[in-house]
């Protein structure tokens, strides 16, 4: 395929730091008009979109003229997401035509005011008078145009009223202005059957949706059953059922009785839905708790919020109820929540009950030496990790605990007055492999020997207790850096909130320099931190610190934004050392001939922030862009850590396509560097599948699926060499991208060595201000 041409990207708009305008991230929203009459129906309209999509939980806007407080609380309580946004009656009547429904002219406005919305990218209208039986997630993953329903009695011109799935390119105010001439103009007809205003500006121009996902009431005329296919019912004429209903249509009204049901009968119906939507599960699941002490229902929503990292509230949840001392699931979870508040005396007591039952037994085990690790423990981490194993061999999780319970530390080699401590964390065999890397990169920027002699480790997950606070203190300074660890899952901890578990008490005694150096605020787009507990850590460790360099820009406003003003120009720019692996590395010699090779990277950890409803439509781009990309060189799965390997399984499985794996989580750091250094172009997910190419003068295409990714190509002033993964034409883009890199090797080589020779002047300069913090 010869792609179209496709100008470079500008920039994203918008403040550096948003998050949306930097990954592209489609955000979608429901979206009714609203008003006391039609409560009712809209009631039962929340209920059944949940019932029926228990996975969807989208912002629902609620646009309305004049709702009462106690109906604003009844819609509250039936969705998590609700955006109220009120409506100027004063204009009712600008579209008015003689004595025609209020409701029809008020529906009228409704629709200009829905293309008058601006922050998401695609709009679901839903009438009041509709329920939905079945999934919509085709609806959800449309991406062009403006879908509808045609109507069904008046032929395929016209799209039937109350669904319609609106994209970004109609939410406009030239598109509004047109709305707004038709319906002052008077040129369109309003009636029961159709959209009046908004048929006349489109003229047929929509894309058709299969009737199934607007099936009128009338079609059912004689009493007819409803289809099993229907996904959403739509009640139009005047009689309501929730007003008595209409006759001949007894059947079709009992499946919108289905969900005119009350809150608790919802919640409990709701709990009974398999892999339900987070949000949703916490908004039904916790009054549901309460009303009932349900065990099971609290360890499900503590695993909502665990999987969130509100652990606090898994915490809070599970203290509500009484497990019994044989229900070993809500032990272990509740365990669980505790050890990642730093509670652990009382998770050690909670898993200890959990290891009584073989389904439950191993998790238990590995959380137990999880807990002997980190308080520096490691015959009994060990003892905990091989019982995980004795009950099933195959545990990921108890093998990754032995192996890190019997390894041996690097022992001492010179004085301790000669040493650095060093905060990292310490990757573990197979694990990822940019993490691996990176405790070495930073060890380079300050000193060639990056050995034991040299540097003392300070795995940033254990515990930093008294003997670790005595070690410390007993060194010429100490170096926090080795990645994002401004994130607070990876390794939760109560104590900081982020990746080092440091206790404000014992850091404040840290007598020696301290060195932040390129860490990064790696928090999702959608995912956040236990605000006061990590602001206060962090203002402190500024507070502390000599030096406090962070890897972009991005990251720097993120944390000048909890600092209070003073301490704002404590925080400055430390690219990421990995960025200039030819300045840091001894003996670095440019390969004198590459491999006729493209490397591909995905990333699947935390897959839902990264992909919302658009997976789907960003493998099948994938799939054409390995296809196209075969023509310009030979395409390669590069995978960081194990589950790096998803995207060559969905490629074949999905889309008939062969990609061979390279496992870069089985290499080591020089194997890393030269794989990198040596092929011609890498497409990366992972920061460090952007960066350590970057870094080995590998020219990079990165797909954008997290801030950092997109902060660093900012920083480089390159924003055209990334892409979003939600990008509508994908596979267009990066083939024409990586055939202009491509194109003339050697200039894009060249431009690549003189962005980094930029962040090279920047850490010389800072070196030379911490030689003088730290010595050396």
């Amino acid at each position: 395929m010869t792609a179209t041409h496709i100008p470079a990207a500008p920039a994203p708009a918008g403040p550096a730091t948003d998050a949306r305008a930097l990954t592209g991230k489609r955000r979608i929203a429901f979206a009714s008009f609203v008003d006391e009459n039609y409560l009712p129906g809209f009631l039962v309209l929340l209920r059944s979109l949940a019932l029926s999509n228990p996975a969807v939980c989208e912002d629902f806007i609620v646009l309305h003229d004049d709702l009462k407080p106690s109906s604003v609380a009844r819609i509250r309580a039936l969705h998590p997401r609700v955006v109220f946004r009120r409506v100027d009656a004063d204009h009712y009547e600008t579209y008015a035509k003689g004595d025609q429904d209020n409701y029809l002219v008020r529906k009228a406005y409704f629709i200009l005011d829905v293309f008058r919305i601006r922050d998401y990218d695609t709009v679901i209208t839903l009438d009041t008078d509709m329920v939905v039986l079945d999934s919509i997630a085709e609806l959800l993953s449309l991406r062009e145009g403006l879908a509808a329903v045609p109507q069904f009695f008046y032929g395929q011109h016209k799209l039937n009223s109350g669904l319609l799935v609106i994209q970004k390119e109609y939410l406009t105010d030239e598109f509004c202005r047109k709305i707004d001439q038709v319906g002052r103009s008077g040129s369109y007809e309003l009636d029961k059957h159709d959209q009046g205003i908004l048929n006349a500006v489109l003229d047929g121009d929509f894309v058709r949706l299969d009737a199934r996902y607007n099936f009128v009431k009338r079609r059912l005329s004689g009493d007819l059953a409803v289809p099993e296919d229907t996904a959403i019912l739509h009640f139009t004429g005047r009689h309501k059922p929730w007003q008595g209903g209409e006759a001949g249509y007894d059947r079709a009204q009992e499946r919108w009785r289905e969900f005119d049901i009350d809150d608790a009968e919802l919640h409990t119906a709701f709990l009974t839905k398999g892999a339900p939507h987070r949000d949703l599960l916490v908004h039904y699941g916790t009054p549901h708790v309460e009303r009932t002490g349900d065990v099971d229902t609290a360890r499900r929503v503590a695993l909502a919020h665990i999987g969130t990292g509100d652990y606090q509230a898994a915490v809070d949840i599970m203290e509500r109820v009484h497990i019994p001392v044989d229900e070993a699931w809500p032990h272990e979870v509740y365990g669980h929540a505790l050890l990642s508040v730093s509670r652990y005396a009382e998770a050690r007591a909670q898993l200890l009950l959990a290891t009584a039952a073989p389904n439950r037994a191993a998790t238990a085990f590995s959380r137990l030496a999880q807990i002997a690790w980190v308080h520096g423990d490691d015959e009994t981490a060990q003892k905990y990790a091989l019982q995980g194993l004795t009950v099933d061999p195959t545990h990921r999780a108890s093998r990754i605990w032995h192996q890190r319970a019997v390894g041996v530390p690097a022992q001492q080699q010179g004085s301790a007055a000669d040493q650095l401590a060093h905060v990292a964390f310490y990757m573990d065999r197979q694990g990822n492999a940019g993490d691996k890397l990176l405790p070495e990169s930073v060890r380079l920027a300050f000193d060639q020997d990056t050995g034991p002699r040299r540097w003392h480790p300070v795995h940033a997950h254990r515990l930093f207790d008294e003997a670790a606070l005595e070690r410390v203190n007993a060194r010429r300074g100490m170096v926090i850096g080795g990645g994002g660890l401004f994130i607070p899952d990876t390794m939760p901890n109560g104590n900081s909130a982020w990746q080092w578990n440091v206790p404000d008490d014992l850091l404040k005694r840290i007598e020696v320099p301290i060195a932040v150096y390129a860490v990064g605020f790696n928090a999702f787009d959608g995912q956040s931190y236990r605000a006061t507990r990590f602001r206060e850590s962090l203002r402190l460790l500024v507070e502390k610190s000599a030096f406090f360099g962070l890897r972009n820009h991005g990251s720097i406003e993120k944390v000048r934004a909890m600092l209070p003003a003073h301490l704002h120009d404590r925080v400055r720019f430390q690219p990421c050392p990995t960025t200039v692996t030819r300045q840091l590395v001894d003996g670095w010699t440019d390969p004198s001939r590459r491999e006729d090779t493209i490397l591909i990277n995905a990333a699947y950890d935390r897959a839902a922030l990264r992909f919302g409803h658009d997976y789907g439509h960003f493998l099948a781009q994938m799939a054409q862009a390995v296809r196209d990309l075969g023509d310009l060189a030979e395409v390669r799965c590069v995978a960081h850590s194990l589950d790096d390997e998803r995207i060559a399984f969905d490629l074949r499985r999905e889309h008939g396509i062969s990609l061979p794996v390279i496992p870069m989580y089985d290499f080591d750091n020089d194997e890393i560097r030269d794989l990198y250094a040596r092929t011609r172009l890498v497409i990366g997910m992972r920061g460090h599948a952007g960066m350590i190419p970057f870094g080995c003068g590998t020219p990079i295409i990165s797909l954008i699926s997290h801030p950092k990714m997109a902060y660093f190509l900012r920083d480089i002033e390159r924003p055209e060499w990334g892409v979003s993964v939600h990008e509508r034409n994908l596979a267009a883009v990066l083939v024409e991208r990586a055939r202009d890199l491509l194109a003339d090797h050697d200039r894009t080589v060249a431009d690549l060595h003189g962005r980094q020779q930029e962040l090279w002047k920047v850490t010389q300069a800072n070196a030379a201000e911490l030689r003088t913090l730290l010595g050396g």
